[in-house]
């Protein structure tokens, strides 16, 4: 049976813990995406400059939302929502019986941001190891994710638009003023890409991947061959 259980992701459950608690208006106030809707979406917990702190999968799991994040990064994540909790009668937690869930191809659980990453959905957390399979898959679509590719970065620069990570209709959320000022500008001078290792710029590099002989550069627009990009990103 081929792998399908994401093993360097985690999910942490928001639960109300009185009846009347708004979990989704909660969430909604803090990150880039529409969560009050039909979910799974993409979204993203900013600086109030709108640079990354953190990128997830945001699931409904009857009133409860799941978070699907990276696992490195899942207990900051956690102290930081907590932070903005104040006195609302809501738990955040990790809940490690929770696994994420990939496989390639067709079916009726296509990845929100891009319909071509594939399958995903959460479930018993089982079922072999993923990753560096997801990985190679994402990145050959030039698709990035995780600390070690976005954050501290802007998020539209993160091709945030363009897969669906960010609202620009559902109110304000934690960094909304300069991530809506930059698309109301279009202003959006630097982008992430996934380019060749070989040709990557050592002074723009985000990440390196030698076993799969990709990297993640964080270029200037117009230092970008339109050629070379994504059939997603060059309608950008």
């Amino acid at each position: 049976m081929t792998a399908t259980n994401l093993t360097d992701r985690a999910v942490i459950r928001l639960t109300a813990t009185e009846p009347g608690e708004d979990l989704r208006g909660f969430l909604n106030g803090l990150v880039t995406n529409d969560v009050s809707g039909t979910l799974p979406v993409w979204a993203a917990l900013l600086t109030p400059q709108g640079k990354v702190i953190a990128d997830f999968l945001v699931w409904a799991n009857g009133d409860d939302l799941l978070l699907d994040c990276e696992a490195a990064a899942a207990e900051a994540l956690v102290k930081r929502l907590s932070m903005y909790r104040l006195r609302r009668k809501i738990a955040i937690a990790l809940d490690p019986a929770v696994g994420v869930h990939w496989q390639p191809g067709d079916g009726p659980a296509p990845d929100p941001r891009l319909p071509a990453l594939g399958q995903r959905w959460l479930g018993e957390a089982a079922g072999g190891d993923a990753a560096a399979a997801w990985r190679q898959h994402r990145l050959s679509l030039g698709v990035t994710e995780g600390a070690a590719e976005l954050a501290d970065l802007l998020w539209l620069e993160c091709n945030a638009a363009e897969l669906n990570g960010v609202s620009f209709t559902k109110g304000c959320y934690v960094g909304q003023e300069n991530t809506a000022r930059m698309n109301w500008r279009q202003k959006v001078n630097r982008r992430l890409v996934v380019v060749p290792l070989a040709e990557s710029d050592p002074a723009r590099q985000r990440a390196a991947y030698p076993e799969l002989g990709l990297a993640v550069d964080h270029r200037r627009v117009e230092d970008l061959d339109p050629a070379t990009l994504p059939g997603w990103l060059q309608l950008a």
